[in-house]
């Protein structure tokens, strides 16, 4: 449905905020039964906040002819035959005089009927009173039926008063209750057996009551126990130490998810080619990599020698990846080997020496998604070494960034 601005002054504003429903009117009937029925004045009246009623009366009293809207249906009718531009002229007329401010032009009033029987147009934008011309025939129509009365703010205040009196009558009857439950749990014990017979008969006797009315002792229990677990105040260690372990903790979590991660790929990757190959898809066994700890092994040794021979040669960072497969040793152990033989022996400055060689890993890195799983492991095998030499030593390294 297309849309036009309310009040004909406004219409050239496209940021204009107020809108209505352009009107749409359809001519039936024949001879001295022809009517004009305002097919969408329901729509209209909405957008400018005033009965149905007003309008299509309005429009009866400015054409001098009869006109009915009928309620239960929601139809405008005008006896009749007009055009659609006259009454669209005569509702923007009916809006200057009952819709708009007299003062700002805000279409946003409110119609108020004082004791006198005179009417007045309440602006909620900028509280402007406007009186409304008593000589208009309309104004005796709306006298008789007044428009619906929102609530005001007095019954909204008297609303909220009861709803906070019924929450404290119901908060000093749960209180009341407790009270009783823990009176009856320590009278509990020494009251005799007899006693305690003729009660549970009474409380099978009324059982459908108290099932509605009061709670069980289990529920009891459980509502006691959650409150004193309300009571209990937990703290967080906020210190150096248990923040660094904090830390260990989500690292060593993340980088076993990233293991899983790496080896679920190598499986898929596996089946995938075992598939092309024709052979059955029978997952390979996953070989651990040996643990390589404070460089005790020999093979370990010497590869790490033979990478520091190569660098000391100048190999360059685009061929160290053909250097380190000729040699021998797992993926990494190789890996281990480079990142030992490029920053073993560096203290001061490790930051700028990461950024001078970083072409070395970057090449390391590059043929393979994997690779990049055995760098983070070399990463933390050569600090985790580093550290250990620091403990063991003097405690100068501390100075150096790993």
């Amino acid at each position: 449905m297309a849309l036009q601005n309310i009040g004909a002054a406004n219409s050239d504003d496209a940021f204009y905020r107020y809108k209505m429903p352009k009107m749409i009117t359809k001519i039936e009937g024949r001879g001295n039964g022809i009517k004009t029925n305002i097919v969408n004045m329901v729509d209209i009246a909405k957008a400018l906040a005033r009965p149905a009623s007003y309008t299509t009366k309005y429009f009866g009293c400015e054409l001098g002819a009869q006109s009915k809207f009928d309620e239960k249906t929601g139809t405008s009718h005008v006896n009749g035959s007009h055009d659609t531009a006259k009454l669209a002229g005569l509702l923007e007329n009916f809006i200057k005089k009952y819709v708009q401010c007299y003062g700002c032009g805000n279409p946003e009033t409110e119609i108020i009927i004082t004791k006198s029987q005179m009417i007045q147009l309440k602006c909620a934008a900028c509280g402007f009173v406007s009186d409304v011309d008593m000589r208009d025939k309309l104004t005796t129509f709306i006298v008789k039926n007044p428009p619906e009365t929102k609530k005001g703010s007095k019954d909204k205040k008297a609303m909220r008063r009861a709803e906070k009196e019924r929450l404290k009558e119901g908060e000093a009857a749960d209180e009341e209750l407790k009270k009783l439950k823990k009176d009856g749990k320590k009278k509990g014990p020494s009251t005799k057996d007899g006693h305690a017979k003729a009660s549970s008969t009474k409380k099978k006797a009324n059982s459908s009551d108290e099932e509605r009315g009061s709670p069980t002792n289990s529920q009891v229990d459980e509502k006691e126990e959650a409150d004193d677990e309300d009571d209990v105040q937990w703290l967080t260690d906020t210190s150096l130490e248990a923040a660094r372990q904090r830390i260990q903790e989500q690292l060593s979590a993340v980088t076993a998810d990233m293991v899983m991660l790496s080896a679920d790929e190598t499986e898929k990757k596996a089946k995938t080619a075992s598939k092309q190959n024709g052979s059955p898809t029978t997952s390979p066994p996953r070989e651990e990599e040996p643990k390589v700890e404070n460089g005790s092994s020999s093979t370990y040794e010497t590869l790490v020698k033979e990478v520091r021979v190569n660098l000391k040669k100048g190999v360059t960072a685009s061929k160290i990846q053909s250097v380190l497969s000729s040699l021998d040793g797992s993926a990494q152990e190789k890996m281990n080997g480079l990142f030992e033989a490029l920053f073993e022996g560096v203290e001061k400055g490790f930051a700028k020496e990461v950024v001078r060689k970083k072409n070395y890993l970057a090449a390391a890195v590059a043929q393979d998604e994997g690779s990049q799983l055995l760098l983070l492991r070399a990463m933390g095998a050569f600090c985790g070494k580093s550290s250990s030499r620091c403990s063991e030593g003097s405690g100068s390294c501390h100075e150096r960034p790993v």
